[in-house]
This record gives C-alpha cells, sequence and structure tokens, in this order.
C-alpha cells in the first residue's frame, strides 16, 4: 500500500458508512492500530500451536465473518463488484495462500520476529518483479536498496553466525524470501482490482476465502491440515484472525492512503520492528548480534526503498525558506 497526500475526509470518504468513517477520519491513529494487529500476528500463530496450513485455513475463516459483513454493507451500496475483479481478487489469493503459509513455515525454522522482517522484503521484491514482467523500470532506490537487503538477509540466515537463532536459519531466510515472492504476487495481482476507497473489503472478501480454500487444498493434499484444533488454539486463531486478517487490515487499507507518504513508510517499517520486539518479550527468541544487524540492514534497505527522499527534501527546504 502506498500512501497518497491530501487532507484527510476528502470526498471519497462521504461513501462509508460507520464505522468506517470514523477510521477514515482518523487515519493516524487507525493506521497505528492496525499496525499494531498485524504485528501480533506472529505472536498469535505461536500461541496458536498449530501446524502452518491449519494456521491459514482458521486465520481465514476467522477474519471473514466481519470482512463479509463490511462487504455486504459495500454491495448493497455500490451494487455488484465486476467479474473481472472477482477473478482478480481470487487469483490474487492463491498468492496469499501460499505467503501466509510459508510465513509460518519460516517461523518455525527461524522464529516470528526474524521472519516477519524477512517477508516484509515484497517491497524490493515488487519492483524487481514488475521490471522483469511487466518491463516497469524499477526506481534508483529500490536498486540502491537491494544490495544492502542481501547482506541482510545472509546474516539473518546464519551462514556465517555459529550462534544464529531458530531451528533451521537457513530454511527459514529462504522461506521468508519465498513468503515475500508470494506476498509480491498478491500484491501485483490485487492492483489490477483497482483503489476504490469506498470498497475497502469487497476484493478482500474473495481474496481471503480463495486463500482459505487453496489452503485446505494443499493441507488435505500434504496431510497437515488439522481439522479440529484444541480448543485454546482455536481461540487463539480467533484472535489472530478478527485482529491481522480483518480488523487490521480495515484500519490500515483505509488510513494509508489518506495520509502523506513519508507517514505512511514510517509506519510499515515500524510495524515488523515491532514484532521483532513483541518476540523477545513475548516468545523469548533470541536472535544473535549477527541476526539483529541483519534486521538492521533488512529494515536499512526496505527505508531505502520506500521513503520519498525527495518529498522530505522539498518539505525541509519549505520549512527552513519560512
Amino acid at each position: 500500500m502506498t500512501g497518497v497526500t491530501g487532507d484527510v475526509g476528502t470526498a471519497a470518504d462521504g461513501g462509508l458508512p460507520w464505522p468506517l468513517d470514523i477510521i477514515a477520519r482518523r487515519p493516524r491513529l487507525a493506521a497505528l492500530a492496525g499496525a499494531l494487529c498485524i504485528a501480533f500476528a506472529g505472536i498469535f500463530y505461536r500461541y496458536a500451536a498449530v501446524t502452518p496450513e491449519t494456521g491459514t485455513v482458521y486465520r481465514c475463516l476467522f477474519g471473514l465473518p466481519l470482512l463479509a459483513l463490511v462487504a455486504w454493507g459495500e454491495h448493497r451500496r455500490l451494487g455488484p463488484m465486476p467479474r473481472r475483479n472477482l477473478r482478480l481478487a481470487a487469483i490474487a489469493g492463491i498468492f496469499f495462500a501460499g505467503d501466509l503459509t510459508l510465513w509460518h513455515h519460516a517461523i518455525e525454522a527461524v522464529g516470528a520476529g526474524l521472519a516477519t522482517v524477512l517477508g516484509n522484503l515484497q517491497v524490493i521484491i515488487v519492483g524487481l518483479v514488475a521490471w522483469v514482467v511487466l518491463g516497469e523500470r524499477p526506481s534508483r532506490s529500490v536498486v540502491l536498496a537491494l544490495p544492502v537487503v542481501l547482506v541482510g538477509v545472509v546474516l539473518i540466515s546464519g551462514l556465517i553466525d555459529g550462534d544464529a537463532y531458530g531451528r533451521d536459519p537457513v530454511l527459514g531466510a529462504i522461506l521468508g524470501i519465498l513468503t515475500a515472492f508470494c506476498y509480491a504476487g498478491y500484491l501485483l495481482v490485487i492492483r489490477g482490482v483497482g483503489r476504490d476507497l469506498r470498497r475497502p473489503a469487497g476484493p478482500v472478501v474473495v481474496s481471503t476465502a480463495a486463500t482459505a480454500l487453496t489452503a485446505v487444498v494443499f493441507g488435505v493434499g500434504v496431510g497437515t491440515l488439522d481439522p479440529v484444533p484444541a480448543v485454546e488454539s482455536l481461540a487463539w486463531l480467533a484472535v489472530l484472525g478478527v485482529t491481522a486478517q480483518s480488523a487490521g487490515y480495515l484500519m490500515i487499507s483505509l488510513s494509508l492512503p489518506r495520509l502523506p507518504a513519508v507517514l505512511t513508510s514510517m509506519i510499515l517499517l515500524a510495524q515488523p520492528v515491532a514484532t521483532m520486539f513483541l518476540s523477545i518479550a513475548l516468545l523469548g527468541e533470541a536472535p544473535s548480534v549477527a541476526q539483529l544487524g541483519g534486521v538492521v540492514l533488512v529494515i536499512g534497505g526496505i527505508a531505502i526503498a520506500t521513503m520519498p527522499v525527495a518529498r522530505l527534501r522539498a518539505s525541509f527546504r519549505g520549512e527552513s525558506a519560512s
């Protein structure tokens, strides 16, 4: 998601019902709350103690009711979604199933904090994939960020560190990169649906349902889907689905387009950093010094790729001239 500059409360907000209009009118608070919901996703998955495929299925199933309720209201106000958008949203959901399932496997291999940092590499990968597949030349900032990020990934993987944290940090790094590729695919497909700020939930209901169905088919096929998890696991999965999959997404998707690009970049960068701290504090994860250095490099590389430097310079010049 990218932010756009402008005043909060534009004409597009007028088509939003309660309580979505409240979120749109308070984008800073909503963005922070949404980022915090998503930051806890890896923690709640760990607490659930289920297989990766089971986590994907139930996260989506528990997230669907709230999204479907909002989407039903959108349908009543705006009419049905075009069939093309429905197809694209369903395809995007297949990519998202890969994203969530691979991310869960990465968590098992290298921990929730490091896996989340690696999963956020989609910012770099989207630019590279768009260049190769769509012919969209990447920005100079993405090219500059790439070597920084690659060094960070090597440090996180533990290739040069005998004290690296994780059951299999090399595998975790590989899975984290594959996670980012799947999420990049999701973003590239879902952007074909268009960005109608009055309809934040409709496409996501379709993609979430497709994600759940894809994960069910895959989980049954490989024999790793638990159809009836323990009650405590279901409770944590319900918390995960309501916070990260539905409420967190709605707050993020409604607020970020209404915020300045600089603030958007800062909030998106804060989410993996928050997960890193939460995983250490709540899960007892203990990344090595080299891995933490890798985290700094990866986050720094993402910052290089996403921070609107030109706007920052223009803003500082404007302030100094005033």
